[in-house]
């Protein structure tokens, strides 16, 4: 999903340090005109410490990794509320109100909203009852038979895209609808692909020997793909932290340009709806997930966070002026659990142009 890796419970959280902690320096830089540009991005920025103004969405509850809908007036994302055996997929309003559950079986993750703002898609197990329960958040062990299915905004005529007993997930849509993009194992290991919206005409768009890509999403130009990858080798070898970096290509699987260069984890990257910037997470000594501000034509970075808590899962609204993110940080002591934030970043000016 972003749609990335899903948090369901601090235990996953745990697991998510396997796959995603590094200890990182943060590193800015300034290469002309682009990065005069991020530098106003800088100062147009909370000072160094502060954030910019941030809330809590209140009536959730437990909730991770959410998008915004083609109006900036709901979001759709994952949520354990009472009676929920597990996470299902939700949508409701910024404010906390109208929410809505799509469906009620199985372990769902990954979602997002079709650009006409008339159906959603999403992920869900809910058809494979015979395979073995998995863990969303441990990517050696993705729940197999993970489906795509795309329904009306209140979970009715669902329409199953996909139908294998392999992982599909990690779902976004183009912004001018005409094209699916997702993760997949069908390749016999974890790939970036695209089909049609109705399911149609599969495609592997990457082929990337030695890494595993995910979490991929699309720039407003409906060509440019953002996404992460770790090396294969550094999973199976187990390395703790494990490395990630960003990169970016373009959707016919030409022109892979990584985006970081460090040995650290940079993780769970969205665009912005300027065309050019995009945030994405950093993890920063001694294990403290923190949300960033990246440029496509600088490798200058803007923090966006500043809390001790797991800050993660970001996402731009499609007018730029709201960022909504999961966070730990009103978490009882000892008894961590996730939330749903809004941050204004309206003052960056990264909005459509």
């Amino acid at each position: 999903m972003n749609c990335a890796i899903f948090s369901h419970s601090w235990s996953i959280l745990r697991n998510l340090v396997y796959a995603l902690l590094r200890p990182v320096a943060i590193v800015l830089l300034s290469f002309g005109q682009a990065g005069a540009q991020t530098n106003s991005l800088a100062a147009n920025a909370s000072p160094e410490g502060q954030e910019l103004p941030v809330h809590r969405i209140p009536n959730l509850g437990r909730g991770a990794e959410f998008y915004f809908s083609p109006d900036g007036t709901h979001i759709i994302g994952n949520a354990q509320r009472e009676g929920d055996t597990g996470f299902r997929v939700y949508t409701l309003k910024i404010d906390g109100t109208d929410i809505r559950r799509i469906e009620d079986k199985g372990d769902d993750a990954c979602s997002f909203y079709f650009p006409d703002g008339k159906r959603i898609i999403w992920t869900s197990t809910k058809d494979h009852p015979e395979l073995a329960k998995s863990n969303y958040s441990n990517p050696t062990d993705y729940p197999q038979g993970a489906e795509l299915y795309t329904s009306n905004l209140d979970g009715s005529d669902v329409k199953r895209l996909t139908n294998n007993t392999v992982y599909d997930a990690e779902v976004s849509v183009a912004p001018n609808g005409q094209w699916i993009l997702f993760g997949s194992q069908r390749s016999g290991k974890m790939e970036l692909w695209k089909m049609k919206p109705d399911g149609s005409d599969p495609v592997q768009i990457t082929h990337l020997d030695g890494w595993e890509p995910g979490g991929a999403f699309i720039f407003a130009d409906n060509k440019t793909i953002i996404f992460r990858a770790w090396r294969t080798a550094d999973s199976l070898a187990k390395k703790h932290p494990l490395p990630m970096t960003l990169f970016t290509i373009q959707e016919d699987g030409t022109g892979l340009k990584p985006l970081t260069h460090d040995d650290g984890t940079n993780w769970s990257p969205f665009p912005a709806p300027d065309g050019h910037h995009y945030v994405f997470v950093k993890v920063l000594p001694p294990n403290n997930y923190e949300i960033f501000l990246g440029d496509l034509k600088s490798d200058q970075q803007v923090r966006l966070t500043y809390n001790d808590a797991f800050d993660g899962y970001p996402s731009i609204s499609p007018d730029g002026h709201w960022l909504v993110f999961t966070s730990t940080r009103d978490s009882a002591p000892g008894a961590p659990a996730t939330g749903v934030y809004l941050e204004d970043i309206s003052s960056l000016h990264i909005g459509p142009h």
